[in-house]
């Protein structure tokens, strides 16, 4: 069976048969340490290894020939083989500003680029264990905001320098080996090789109407190494809420819905005392296991990676999995062709439960039992002695959260494949020609059960089964799919020369076409299906009467074509030059819509070249930059003809009436995508020995077509109408810092931190038809939110609170400024945003030996929070401890809280807190074993806290809220959220 893997493998990867002998070596730094990491490369056959924790190589090489020996922050070095090489590497001045950086079709030295990218490595990114790889990013790159979701199977919201659109699409382009999608659920953290963050319009514009929102740019790993690698990484970890809300315990209910209600309906003794919030959650648990194999030959470099994910949700009964498998290889044909391969394939199953759930827990009174004696569901049912009963009084219309999360049934399975193929053929030795395909599928379905009559049951326990009407569904089975399939292609040439010595050119021109398929959804509903647990393989019903398609619906094919040139210029190693222009064509926009041009330039300087910085022992390095571009946003929300008819729409036809069509929105002919302009200033540096390093960068970005609903006149007669209308602007600036330093050869020590300060302003509204667009919807029949010129978007648009009347009720303060009972909407004023005006991340760590530990942190501030959950109460819900326990009385008008109330509450300031916060994000702590084995050369075990310590002004959960990602939507506001985790995980990595 072994021989049979190790065969197929073989067959799988294609290894071309190695040549040459074993050479062995030892790589130092000038103290003779060995040097762990630093990477070999044999000349005439391009294969490669890395040293291993001791500095210590093999690689499969001829005597005599070149090796090419290079590490971060060291001088490369070129030396011939021989036997027990020692070869000795010497701190380089200019420490990793040879390193590249990935850009758009092409990668660029760090020390010539001329924008503003954020780099991060896969050990940066590996550290913090969760699944989706943009969460781990938070805190550790400026201009960079991540609003994550601890759910499992989430997705975070990744806002590059603030939100430049209301309707559109806001989610930046992710370019994951050459092919351009929007989700990379799929992607194991542990494939990452880089992970780059294109931020600035000069670096973002040769990609066009796709890069408003910002770029990523994901690398994954290759196989490198002149042998087989196998490595392994798997980790265990348990999961609870990071904070709980205390809420009122049965007594405390009951004195306060009595004042509320103004009589002694509820005893003061209760049978009964629910945490409604610990009978819906457990402890959850998550682990990973991920196992690679990978090397290189004379002709082939391979990668073969698996992970599988588990996640038991800390909501009883969510439960999410992911498996992944990754597929790397590099043929080098020829000195001149190359061929490059790459394949990803994950498959996801996942049992949500809602979130509601959060919110009736927190809603339903403690009073209530989850069931009675008899076994039958709790409900909020009062008898004539004050006391729960089966029969009486329903004295509210929350819910009973543990069976909500019982009774309802939903699986969903997901496939997404994405694969490319590239071939890199050399023309000349300064020219080559790129060519690259890439597709992407995904299949999704889900079924979702329904025990209606059940549920009928469980709302009401006086409720018999023989009352259950007849013509009412016994239960319903919803089935439902969806899938797409898009494809991109591109093909590009790049001349790269340096002439005199002086002159370093890189031309790039090329084109690109992109497809989105259309996409299918269809969801079919059977009644009275027969009971089973696997309702995958059920039919819906027996009779086809009761199969109903209730959802059937089929996007329209999207398709794109660009044309690209680019130009970066170096001049005496000094001055730089980058300029960029695209022109891209969209087959959803109307003729003379269609084609846009999005040009762009950065300039630099490197004054460290210059005279009088050269020989500076302060400053080691110092690059200005700047720049200025103009970026697209194709993914807006685009007019469909739609049509109404009925009897309301008629006319008259020989005296008689009959039924018409007429057309619900008009099209505007100017819609076309939103258009950014950026411009943006940075410094680069480093200082005292190259210990501190950093980065300073200002930017003003400006998005001038936003597309708003606006109103037609009255005699076209239809209703609102996207068109473009406003003009939304980020202005910011961005700090991060370093020091790394050592303070002897078994002890080196690091700390970082990075602010950015972005203001966020609907700078003009100058359609004079854009209507009020409102939004954060509370579910009580008021809204939170108004998009207006000179505020931010998202912000909350609220009545202020200015205190309490003779009887204990909210006052409030009009337009002008004076006290009423009885606002109006017109005193509704602006309170901030959602958006934080700032955020921050800070790193501290160190290694000593074969220690090593870390810690990060992240922290926002200037946004504000609404409690949507504690805008609940307006018939005797529950509410928290701290209400319960301080109220308006006439012994105590002084309070924080209103005089107890059941009515529906206006949205006002008394529910809008502080979402300022900082959180430890990550620790940990690792031990790498000493070397006790051939073939085990590296065995690190670790722990790590995530989210282990949060300070924070909100009373509620959690005062990172991403609800549907919308700032106009249910971001910033606490209702139906998932509470964020605290976790504790201990895992290996072995390598052998």
């Amino acid at each position: 069976m072994k021989n049979f893997i190790f065969s197929f493998l073989a067959l799988l990867l294609l290894p071309a048969y190695m040549s040459g002998q074993m050479i062995k070596g030892k790589v130092v730094d000038s103290n003779g340490m060995g040097i762990p990491g630093a990477l070999i490369i044999y000349s005439n056959s391009k294969a490669s290894t890395d040293t291993d924790f001791d500095g210590v190589f093999e690689i499969d090489a001829a005597i005599g020939e070149q090796l090419k020996v290079s590490m971060i922050g060291f001088t490369t070095v070129n030396i011939k083989t021989s036997q027990n090489m020692l070869v000795t590497l010497i701190e380089s001045k200019e420490m990793d500003l040879k390193e590249v950086v990935v850009i758009g079709y092409g990668t660029r030295k760090k020390s010539d680029n001329t924008g503003s990218i954020s780099q991060l490595s896969s050990e940066e990114i590996t550290k913090m264990k969760v699944l989706n790889p943009t969460q781990a990013i938070q805190g550790k790159a400026t201009g960079v905001q991540v609003i994550g979701n601890d759910s499992p199977g989430s997705t975070p919201s990744l806002i590059i320098r603030g939100i430049g659109t209301f309707g559109a699409d806001r989610t930046p382009l992710y370019v994951v080996d050459g092919v351009p999608t929007k989700n990379i659920n799929n992607i194991n953290s542990n494939d990452i090789a880089t992970f780059d963050i294109l931020k600035d319009a000069s670096s973002l514009a040769i990609y066009g109407n796709q890069a408003a929102n910002g770029v990523v740019i994901i690398t994954t790993k290759r196989g490198k190494g002149a042998k087989p690698t196998i490595e392994y990484d798997g980790f265990f970890g348990i999961r609870t809420p990071l904070r709980k809300v205390a809420m009122a315990d049965a007594n405390s209910f009951a004195k306060y819905s009595n004042i509320a209600g103004n009589n002694s309906r509820f005893a003061e003794n209760q049978a009964y005392n629910t945490n409604w919030f610990d009978e819906i959650t457990r402890i959850g648990t998550y682990n990973s296991n991920n196992i690679s194999l990978s090397g290189s030959t004379e002709k082939v470099n391979y990668l073969l990676s698996v992970n599988n994910y588990q996640e038991k949700g800390v909501l009883n009964g969510l439960d999410y999995q992911r498996f992944t498998v990754r597929n790397n290889n590099e043929y080098r044909i020829s000195d001149k062709f190359k061929v490059t391969q790459n394949f990803s394939v994950s498959n996801s199953k996942s049992n949500p439960k809602p979130f509601s759930a959060f919110t009736n827990a927190y809603r339903q009174s403690s009073i209530v039992p989850v069931r009675y004696p008899d076994g039958k569901w709790g409900a909020p049912i009062i008898g004539t002695d004050g006391q729960i009963a089966q029969s009486g009084a329903v004295f509210n219309n929350a819910g009973n959260a543990v069976s909500q999360l019982h009774y309802f049934t939903e699986e969903q399975k997901s496939l997404l494949l994405q694969a490319s193929l590239g071939i890199e053929y050399k023309i000349l030795p300064e020219l080559k020609f790129t060519s690259r395909g890439g597709v992407e599928y995904n299949n999704w379905k889900k079924f979702s059960f329904t025990p209606n009559q059940e549920l009928w049951l469980a709302a009401n326990p006086t409720r018999l089964p023989a009352n259950y009407s007849p013509l009412d569904p016994i239960n319903e089975l919803v089935v439902g799919r969806s899938d797409y399939f898009n494809w991109n292609w591109d093909n590009f040439l790049t001349y790269n020369k340096t002439f005199a010595d002086i002159h370093d050119v890189e031309v790039t021109l090329g084109a690109s076409a992109q497809e989105w398929g259309s996409r299918e959804s269809l969801d079919v509903k059977g009644r009275n299906v027969p009971a089973n647990s696997d309702y995958w393989s059920l039919n819906l019903s027996t009779s086809s009467t009761n199969n109903v398609v209730t959802n059937h619906q089929i996007g329209n094919q999207k398709n794109l074509i660009g044309y690209f040139a680019r130009v970066q210029y170096t001049l005496m190693e000094r001055y730089l030059l980058t300029g960029t222009i695209r022109r891209d064509g969209s087959s959803q926009f109307q003729e003379g819509k269609k084609w846009g041009n999005f040009p762009s330039f950065g300039l630099g300087w490197i004054l460290t070249k210059e005279e009088f910085l050269e020989n500076s022992e302060a400053i080691n390095f110092m690059k200005l930059r700047g720049g200025w571009g103009r970026l697209g946003n194709q993914n807006v929300p685009i007019n469909q003809q739609t049509f109404n008819s009925g009897a309301g729409y008629a006319y008259d036809f020989g005296g008689a009436l009959y039924s018409g069509t007429t057309i619900g929105s008009i099209i505007d002919p100017n819609l076309g995508w939103e258009i950014t302009e950026e411009a943006s200033l940075g410094l680069d540096f480093k200082t005292l020995n190259n210990r501190l390093s950093g980065s300073l960068d200002w930017y003003n970005k400006a998005t001038k077509n936003v597309i708003l609903n606006v109103t037609p006149p009255l005699t076209v007669g239809t209703g609102s109408t996207p068109s473009h209308a406003g003009e939304i602007t980020n202005k910011g600036y961005e700090v991060s810092l370093r020091w790394d330093d050592s303070i002897n050869e078994d002890f080196k020590y690091w700390i970082g931190g990075n602010y950015s300060n972005n203001k966020n302003e609907v700078s003009k509204v100058y359609n004079p038809l854009a209507i009020k667009q409102y939004g954060g919807d509370i579910g009580n029949g008021q809204v939170t939110k108004q998009l207006a010129e000179g505020q931010p978007i998202g912000s909350f648009y609220l009545f202020e609170v200015a205190g309490y009347d003779a009887n204990g009720n909210f006052t409030y303060y009009d337009k002008n400024g004076a006290i009423t009972s009885n606002p109006v909407e017109t005193d509704r004023k602006f309170f901030g945003s959602s958006l934080p005006v700032y955020y921050y991340g800070i790193n501290l760590g160190f290694e000593y030996k074969n220690i090593d530990f870390s810690v990060d942190g992240y922290g926002v501030g200037g946004n504000k929070v609404y409690n949507g959950k504690k805008a609940q109460r307006f018939g005797n819900e529950n509410i928290e401890a701290s209400i319960a326990n301080n109220f308006w009385a006439v012994d105590n008008t002084n309070a924080t809280n209103p005089k107890p109330f059941n009515v529906v509450p206006r949205s006002s300031t008394y529910y809008l807190e502080s979402g300022d916060y900082f959180r430890i994000n990550n620790i940990t702590l690792g031990y790498t074993l000493p070397k006790f084995s051939e073939s085990i050369p590296r065995l690190r075990i670790y722990a790590s806290a995530i989210n282990p310590f949060i300070s924070q002004k909100f009373s509620g959960y959690s005062p990172e809220l991403n609800g549907n990602g919308d700032p106009m939507g249910s971001q910033g506001i606490e209702l139906g959220s998932y509470p964020t985790l605290s976790s504790f995980i201990i895992g290996a990595n072995i390598k052998f």
